[in-house]
This record gives structure tokens, C-alpha cells and sequence, in this order.
């Protein structure tokens, strides 16, 4: 199984000094890091107007960094395909395929915040279709030889080459799926997949029942299942560490997430309303009740144990948050080490020919 680094750039909470600015700086800086310790992946979030995180670039961050790594690949977490035109996003992310040597792994999906689409005029009630849509013009570009032509309910495109087209051949094509719909359309379309594990506990029952219902309905359509990986917050620590990490995932919880992701039902989609549920159940939670189907917290043992139940469940990779709550640099670049030095080497991966030529 590998492992990968994950941020969303929450940054929005009273006890937190640092600006918007300086902390997507830390984000470079811990994505590099990821590839100095061997991780698969970086993965960093689309969020704007800091309604739940300040990163509104993920394509300006990773490339970025493209010049100074040579390994680790580079993926968006997730693009808010209905907030962007298709063919622009195509662009943007086949130029950063081309420049990184062919290391991106692409990921779409529609978000869940409103306030986020208004300012762009995008339309949150058709968010679902637009997605779809857009799913397979961005496979037109990337794969299509010659001039192609599409004809849809919201785009119509006229004989259409983009350049530069994408180094690889074919783009790891991933849909993050919080809902059945989303993944429906990753079954119908041959898609890679992506789960949080609180929303498919919530949809699904556990990762396994998610990863087998994605299967069943690959099969259905007679596409053949592609990868199927999780994102997992986690702090390691015992004792006051632990309490500390549970502090401040409470706090992610509180002064993040729920404000985001409430749904207005006159004003949200149906398609939608399960995020009602999420926040209801966040607004019941309390510290004690923080397990596995949302964070990694506790000894390395403890989280060794819970990621191989993970990888049983069918999971190919996790891509981690250690940088959630507001945890300071320091810690977080101390957290990230401590995983591939006492957590990784449990499981075969990337990682340990990494380290072993490192090491060497």
C-alpha cells in the first residue's frame, strides 16, 4: 500500500496567527518534504474565499515544486470541475503532466460550499451534471487523436485540439466520492476512485462495503475497476500528544467543516442533502468518539493495525492529513517523519526502495 500527503489548508480558527499566505508556503514546503521521505504522492485541495481552506491553486502550488522533486507524484484534491470551464482545466493540468515528467494523477469533484460557486456564477442545482459533462470533455482532450467535437446539455466545442496534450498516455483519472452518484459515474465511466472514510462509513457502511459496491458497479458497465484509494486524517501521539490531536481535529470539525458544508434545502441540489447528515453527525460528535472511520490517532502500533484493516478493505494507497486543526509546521513535518519511520516500513510500497536508496 502507498502512502501519499494530503491537505485541504484549513486555516480558519482564533488560535492560529499565521496568514493564508504563509501557510501555503508550509504546504510547499511539506510536499517536498513527502518526497524527500519517500512518499507516492502529494495531494493538495481547490478551496476558495477561505470558506474552508485558503489554497485556491493546487496546479500553481505542485508545479512549483516540479523542479526540485523527481519522484513524487502530483494530483488535485480534488479540481471543482462545475466551478471551472472543462477545456481550461484540461489545459492546466496536462501542461503540469507535461512538466513533471508524466506525475500527475488527476481527481475530480463538485465540492459541497455554495458560497464557493456564487462569486464565479457557476451553478450549484446542475453541479452534479455539469461534473459529468465536464468528466468527458477532459477525456476527450487528453485522449482523443486529432480534432474532436463535443455536443452537450452545458458545452458545445467545435472541432478542439488543446496543447500541450499530457506526457502520459492515459492520466490517472480519479472521482472523489462523498455519494452513490458519484460513484455511479466513476462505475460508468472506468474511473479511479477515491473515498473519505467518515462519508463512505456514513454511505456505505465501511471502506470495504464502498470498495465493492465501486467494483460492482464498474462490472456493471463492463469496466474494468481501476484503483481504489483513501484520504485519512491522522496525529500520532500517546497520552497528551493523543488528547492534543483530538483537540484539534474537534476543532477542524467545528470551525471548518460544519460551517461549509450545512445545505440550504431550497437552495442545494437533492443530490446534495446527504451532507445534511454529515453535519448532523459531526454536530453530535464529541473527542471521545473520534475512531477510525474518521482519523488515525493514537501509538504507531495502534495506527499500524488500523491501516491494515484499511488494506484489506481493498485500499491500494492513503493519502494522509497531518496538517489539519491548525497544527504548527514544526509539528507537522515531525508527525510526517515519525509515520514513514515507524508506520510505512509495515507495509510494501514505494517507500522502502526509497528509503533503502537514501539510506544507502
Amino acid at each position: 500500500m502507498e502512502f501519499g500527503y494530503f491537505t485541504l489548508s484549513d486555516n480558519n480558527y482564533d488560535d492560529i496567527k499565521r496568514t493564508p499566505e504563509e501557510f501555503i508556503l508550509e504546504i510547499r514546503e511539506q510536499a517536498l518534504h513527502a518526497e524527500k521521505l519517500g512518499m507516492h504522492s502529494a495531494w493538495i485541495g481547490e478551496h476558495h474565499f477561505d470558506s474552508l481552506g485558503v489554497n485556491s491553486c493546487p496546479h500553481m502550488v505542485l508545479a512549483s515544486i516540479v523542479a526540485q522533486t523527481k519522484r513524487i507524484r502530483m494530483a488535485p484534491a480534488v479540481a471543482v470541475l462545475p466551478m471551472h470551464h472543462p477545456l481550461r482545466v484540461a489545459e492546466e493540468w496536462a501542461t503540469l503532466d507535461l512538466l513533471s515528467g508524466g506525475r500527475v494523477d488527476f481527481a475530480v469533484g463538485r465540492g459541497y460550499d455554495r458560497k464557493e460557486y456564487e462569486p464565479f456564477g457557476a451553478d450549484y442545482m446542475t453541479s452534479l451534471e455539469r461534473m459529468e459533462e465536464g468528466i468527458d470533455i477532459i477525456k476527450k482532450a487528453w485522449e482523443t487523436n486529432g480534432k474532436w467535437s463535443h455536443k452537450g446539455q452545458f458545452y458545445t466545442i467545435d472541432d478542439m485540439a488543446i496543447t500541450p496534450r499530457p506526457l502520459q498516455k492515459h492520466v490517472p483519472f480519479f472521482m472523489a466520492c462523498f455519494s452513490k452518484a458519484s460513484m455511479e459515474i466513476a462505475g460508468r465511466k472506468g474511473m479511479d476512485i477515491i473515498f473519505a472514510p467518515f462519508a463512505a462509513a456514513l454511505t456505505f457502511g465501511d471502506l470495504g462495503n464502498a470498495v465493492r459496491s465501486y467494483r460492482e458497479e464498474c462490472e456493471k458497465h463492463n469496466n474494468k475497476p481501476g484503483k481504489a484509494m483513501c484520504s485519512y486524517f491522522i496525529h500520532i501521539g500517546e497520552g497528551k500528544d493523543e488528547e492534543y490531536g483530538r483537540a484539534r481535529q474537534m476543532a477542524y470539525f467545528r470551525r471548518a467543516v460544519t460551517p461549509a458544508i450545512t445545505q440550504d434545502p431550497s437552495k442545494s441540489p437533492p443530490s446534495m442533502m446527504y451532507m445534511n447528515k454529515i453535519v448532523d453527525l459531526l454536530k453530535g460528535v464529541s473527542a471521545g468518539d473520534l475512531g477510525e472511520k474518521s482519523i488515525l490517532l493514537g501509538s504507531a502500533q495502534k495506527i499500524t493495525d488500523s491501516l491494515k484493516r484499511v488494506e484489506e478493505s481493498g485500499m491500494e494507497e492513503v493519502i494522509l492529513y497531518f496538517n489539519c486543526g491548525g497544527k504548527p509546521h514544526s509539528m507537522v513535518v515531525e508527525q510526517m517523519d515519525q509515520f514513514m519511520s515507524d508506520i510505512a516500513p509495515h507495509f510494501a510500497g514505494s517507500h522502502t526502495k526509497v528509503r533503502a536508496e537514501v539510506a544507502a
